[in-house]
């Protein structure tokens, strides 16, 4: 059995902006019934939902028979979280919390063998590698494996032309809330100045030759930066998306439940 190319990869290179769903409910089961409508891309969180690795894995599995790729967010930049993510099959990252070139040297390092990494080697173990299966899976991986460096504080806005220049990443994903946050503005997203920090910044990094992404939720704003030319955008939350249709439902029948407040900008 050969390494199979990387979807995801290959398609950040095309120019078609590709359009993805945040799945925040740690669930194999609505994962799966998001991967049927046709977006291009799910991020799994496993930084802010309570996902372990098994639940990873099994919305991994879920997704694997549909056309859309799956791309996993760990909770750190952290090289054994980072080595079982690969095992099991996690091929498209976003790394969050990336302050600098450092940062971004050592992501690249944990999803490479060595010697251009330190990717710990156990193909007869991983799911990756089929148990073994796949034959030219220790020469192949590093280069199916896709980067995304998330630059989400002044501080990463600062150093994100070096972060731009490391070998290894494959595009850098803007996020804005706390982008918002490390810039004083964590109850109005939407500032003026937040939006022209995070517009400069895709502009540097379409400029760098590099793929560029965002989470926006304002549709009006979302379609905005896809104009930009914003190459992979999310463009909703699945808990968001859930918690607001089920109180927009209850109140039609009892008119005093609260409606969920969207703050202007907010990327959720």
């Amino acid at each position: 059995m050969q390494h199979p190319s990387n979807p995801f990869k290959t398609a950040l290179k095309s120019g078609r902006p590709l359009i993805g769903l945040w799945q925040g409910l740690a669930s194999a089961y609505t994962v799966e019934l998001c991967a049927g409508v046709g977006y291009d891309w799910l991020l799994i969180d496993g930084e802010h939902v309570p996902n372990t690795l098994q639940t990873i894995l099994a919305q991994m599995q879920a997704v694997a028979a549909y056309n859309v790729a799956p791309v996993v967010r760990p909770a750190s930049n952290d090289a054994v979280q980072l080595k079982l993510l690969l095992d099991i099959g996690v091929q498209n990252f976003f790394i969050p919390m990336v302050q600098n070139a450092a940062d971004a040297q050592a992501a690249v390092a944990a999803v490479r063998y060595p010697p251009r990494g330190v990717r710990g080697v156990g193909t007869a173990l991983a799911r990756a590698a089929k148990w073994g299966g796949v034959s030219d899976y220790v020469t192949r991986a590093d280069e199916e494996i896709c980067l995304i460096c998330q630059v989400e504080s002044t501080q990463g806005v600062q150093h994100l032309d070096h972060i731009l220049q490391v070998d290894g990443v494959d595009g850098v994903f803007i996020g804005p809330a706390d982008l918002a946050a490390s810039m004083g503005y964590i109850s109005t997203p939407g500032h003026p100045d937040v939006i022209a920090v995070i517009e400069q910044s895709i502009q540097r990094i379409r400029e760098s030759g590099k793929a560029s992404g965002i989470l926006q939720s304002d549709i009006n704003q979302a379609k905005k930066y896809l104009d930009l030319g914003v190459d992979f955008v999310a463009v909703g939350v699945d808990a968001v998306l859930l918690r607001r249709a089920a109180t927009e439902l209850l109140a039609k029948f009892k008119g005093s439940i609260d409606a969920v407040v969207t703050v202007p900008g907010s990327a959720y």
